[in-house]
């Protein structure tokens, strides 16, 4: 096997790797309870492995520039990468638009929640909030 068949077949499981990560990214935007913690696992080990993808892009193409001629064999690898890669470029647009929803949600909640916010206890001057003493000033 050549330099350059390793490459692509380390392509190839990095990419189902992603497939792997993004959805259980799809799973966890959808369930309508968002873990910051979990979801920033996600992101992070998704980063991970995109810069893998770019290591190993880059390695790709030094090992072709280097044969200058592609046989079958590497052309169909090549398919296969990039129709992995155009599907999850489509999930990952579409769970851009799940994180978009959730993101909406929570400043609907907010919303309904701003209202019942806690009052100030001091004023802009400093001051002790008269709403929190009965609405009477004293003074010594």
């Amino acid at each position: 096997m050549t330099r350059l068949s390793e490459i692509l077949d380390h392509m190839t499981a990095i990419l189902n790797d992603l497939k792997t990560v993004m959805d259980a990214e799809q799973q966890h935007l959808s369930a309508g309870q968002i873990n910051g913690s979990h979801l920033q696992r996600i992101t992070e080990e998704k980063s991970s492995l995109l810069a893998t993808l770019d290591y190993l892009e880059q390695q790709r193409r030094h090992e072709q520039a280097a044969q200058k001629s592609a046989n079958d064999d590497f052309a169909e690898r090549w398919q296969v990468i990039t129709e992995k890669t155009q599907h999850l470029r489509d999930q990952n647009r579409h769970n851009g638009w799940l994180l978009e929803g959730q993101i909406a949600r929570n400043q609907q909640a907010l919303d309904v929640l701003k209202p019942h916010q806690e009052p100030a206890l001091y004023s802009a001057n400093g001051q002790a909030s008269s709403s929190h003493r009965g609405g009477k000033k004293i003074s010594i």
